[in-house]
């Protein structure tokens, strides 16, 4: 029977012959005799495709082979046809070494890079690799995509079309959801699947209907609609978002989403986004041309641009813009967003020179009042220039530098140009067993007043000098039936700064900074420059840790500390004249008792106590006996989707507020989801929400209740429902964002993840 030569009908293996004879009269191995070796592959070797131009051999096995010279082979009974990269199984097959042609019949099956087709009969051409299958199943297994089909056209080794078919990216067996159409069209070199005349079924409901539809097979961006979000606010009522996303190259991109509300109109939210070698950033303009309800156009932009300009200089611009107070409480759905008060417009230049740094910046706000409790605007800073310096080992001397000059503009309060400069050196002094690092530095702070106040100028100078000293003593020892390793770390910082009255200077962008272990050991209590505090003082603390001896990761975390002062503090937060902080906060210009002789104590602990449970803790205990700041979170999470949370905090005379929350499998597949944060201070609700989950691998299914102040006397409620398929689409409005801030450790339902298109055929590309 003819053969062509580039065919191999039948491969067979010959057993290796007696070593004796072929190697006599030569040296033996130590292996010899041992027969021939294969080293294992340890990994499968990835598939790969053929060059265009590259001839390749074919193998055709049967129980049956009869053709003629340089025309046809006849195969019959389980036939495999395979050359590299594909390969064709059938009951009959006629194949034309002419031109290339096969036809396959009876239980027809084509593999190809890790696509699999199969149906009643196939016509392919091995040359052009075209081709056409009747009655159809495919599978794309390296994206999970999967379907049925009247007919399938192989258009050549990348591109596909079904016609009249399905398609899904669920397992085997599985149809929790398709998409039926009379057209689809894979192209994997595009990386997009294309739909027309398309209904999405989901548990055999019809749910969407679409004329013409793409989507990117491995979930990469691509242009064009995006599923429609739904939703419903008690200030806007029913909404329906349809966002359309341009992807105009890989490093920038472009979505405009109208947003239909019921009871206020059409919504353009618009978002612009780039990102370049040197430089980045995004604008994003909100705009509603006529709100019903308002009866008046209303926008909301925010413009964030970064850049190197290369030689250590860099840029920043942040403009954020609102048409009105009520924008945020009106119109979003987050609490983060409807809290916000000051928004920033701000430009800014830096320079890094290595051991120095400067930047230059203009700085304006845009208060947004609440009629029952409004603020005092903030000063602008029109320009602020600051420079920093620091150089280490300077003869064994850290030398230090920190200097402003600012312009306050405010059109109803004092004016002034503030310079500010503190020059400091510092020796540190180490050993294996302790460090002392004594410190002096020189405050001066100069103020310049326009001269239509009639008000001469002012100088604040003060020299600050401190000793920060400290040790560590560790020891092995048992926690919860663990070895650890016990730290102890006492550490005392005194601070000297003679007293100077400051009550007659100004307020410009001072306050009082949180009392914590950071500020425990601060030179200063106030933040800004408008104020030095007078200090007689020595701070002792001492942290004590648990370590895992084998990684050093730190485990438990515990501190104590208290501040004594060898002479009473004078000097506070009030100015002449008042300051906005004044204004707004009368009442809070003072700190702690200046006529104790020690600070409240300060306690934390905080970590990891058991493999499940974590806490984080602080105390402020007055010395009067008086608790003035607890705080305490208890985290319970054994693996990823189950979490809990509780947490107390506690303020005197201002905050006292419990906050639940939680993320937990109540049945198989459905997890519950809650929070509740209410103040027990006023007896309220300030945020609650309640949702359920399902995950279904191939789709997953959320539905949240949401409730929460948004100003002193408001409250809005919203619903979010969202249906997650697999690979192709979200439908419903999203509360990953909600859920991740109000739930935290919250994990999102892990999906089967979709491999990056340059994973789907490794060998492929040309």
């Amino acid at each position: 029977m003819p053969f062509r030569r580039d065919l191999i009908v039948l491969v067979f293996l010959l057993l290796p012959l007696s070593q004796g004879r072929a190697q006599e009269g030569k040296p033996q191995s130590p292996d010899a005799g041992l027969g021939l070796k294969l080293k294992l592959q340890q990994t499968l070797l990835p598939a790969s495709g053929p060059r265009s131009d590259e001839e390749l051999p074919v193998f055709v096995e049967a129980d049956r082979l009869e053709g003629g010279v340089d025309r046809y082979i006849q195969a019959d009974g389980n036939v495999v046809l395979r050359r590299r990269g594909e390969a064709v199984f059938a009951d009959q097959l006629r194949y034309s070494l002419e031109n290339g042609d096969l036809t396959a019949t009876g239980h027809a099956r084509f593999t190809r890079r890790g696509d699999e087709v199969s149906g009643d009969a196939a016509n392919y051409n091995l040359e052009t690799g075209e081709g056409v299958m009747e009655s159809t199943t495919y599978r794309f297994r390296q994206f999970h995509g999967r379907g049925q089909a009247e007919r399938l056209f192989i258009r050549d080794r990348d591109r596909y079309r079904a016609v009249r078919a399905t398609y899904t990216y669920c397992d085997l067996g599985d149809d929790d959801w398709y998409l039926k159409v009379q057209r689809l069209d894979i192209d994997r070199l595009r990386d997009i699947g294309t739909a027309r005349n398309g209904t999405l079924y989901f548990k055999d409901v019809p749910i969407m209907y679409t004329p013409y539809l793409n989507f990117p097979l491995s979930g990469r961006r691509k242009s064009g609609l995006l599923a429609p979000t739904f939703g419903s606010t008690e200030s806007s009522g029913f909404e329906v978002t349809v966002p359309f996303y341009w992807n105009i190259r890989p490093d920038m991109d472009y979505t405009i989403a109208p947003r239909i509300m019921a009871k206020r109109g059409v919504m353009f939210d618009n978002e612009f986004r780039y990102l370049r070698p040197s430089y980045g950033g995004n604008i994003e303009f909100d705009y509603l041309p006529q709100d019903r309800l308002q009866r008046d156009s209303r926008y909301g932009l925010v413009l964030q641009h970064g850049q190197s300009f290369g030689h250590g200089f860099s840029g920043y611009l942040n403009i954020q813009r609102v048409s009105d107070d009520a924008f945020f409480t009106d119109l979003s759905d987050k609490i983060a967003a409807t809290s916000t008060r000051v928004l920033p417009s701000e430009a800014q230049l830096r320079y890094e020179g290595g051991w120095w740094s400067a930047f230059a910046r203009s700085q304006r706000f845009q208060v947004l009042q609440d009629p029952l409790a409004p603020i005092v605007p903030p000063y602008a800073r029109t320009p602020q220039v600051t420079l920093l310096a620091s150089r280490q080992n300077l003869l064994g001397f850290d030398a230090g530098f920190n200097g402003e000059v600012v312009n306050f503009d405010h059109p109803a309060l004092l004016n002034s140009i503030r310079q500010s400069y503190y020059p400091s050196v510092s020796y540190p002094y180490r050993t294996p067993f302790f460090f002392v690092t004594p410190k002096l530095g020189f405050s001066y702070t100069h103020y310049l007043y326009p001269s239509e106040t009639q008000r001469e100028d002012q100088t604040l100078a003060l020299p600050i000098f401190s000793v920060d000293a400290g040790t560590s003593f560790e020891r092995n020892m048992k926690f919860l039936g663990r070895e650890r390793v016990q730290t102890l770390e006492p550490r005392v910082y005194y601070l000297y700064v003679p007293f100077k009255d400051q009550s007659d200077l100004p307020l410009f962008d001072t306050g009082l900074k949180d009392f914590n272990f950071t500020s425990l050991f601060s030179e200063n209590k106030f933040s800004g420059s408008d104020r030095v505090n007078d200090a007689n003082q020595i701070t002792i603390a001492a942290i004590t840790r648990l370590l895992d001896p084998a990684t050093g990761a730190e485990q438990v975390r515990a501190a104590l500390g208290q501040r004594y002062y060898f002479r009473r503090q004078q000097v506070d937060l009030r100015s002449n004249p008042p300051s906005p902080l004044e204004l707004d906060n009368p009442t809070q210009v003072a700190f702690e008792s200046s006529t104790e002789s020690r600070s409240d104590i300060l306690a934390a602990l905080s970590g990891q106590l058991t493999r499940n449970w974590s806490v984080d803790t602080g105390v402020q205990y007055g010395v009067s006996s008086a608790l003035q700041r607890f705080n305490v979170a208890l985290r319970n999470q054994p693996e990823p989707g189950k979490v809990m949370n509780l947490a107390y905090r506690y303020t005197r005379d201002f905050i006292e507020q419990v906050d639940f929350s939680v993320q937990w499998p109540i049945a198989r597949r459905w997890v519950g989801l809650g929070r509740v944060n209410w103040s027990l201070q006023d007896n309220s609700l300030i945020e609650a929400l309640a949702g359920l989950e399902y995950n279904a691998s191939c789709w997953a299914a959320r539905l949240v209740i949401h409730r929460f102040k948004t100003s002193t006397q408001q409250e809005t409620n919203s619903i979010f429902f969202q249906l997650e398929l697999t690979g192709f689409s979200r439908l419903g409005t999203s509360a990953l964002d909600l859920l991740r801030q109000g739930i935290g450790g919250y994990t999102r339902p892990s999906l089967r993840p979709l491999a990056p298109a340059e994973e789907y055929y490794p060998g492929s590309e040309r």
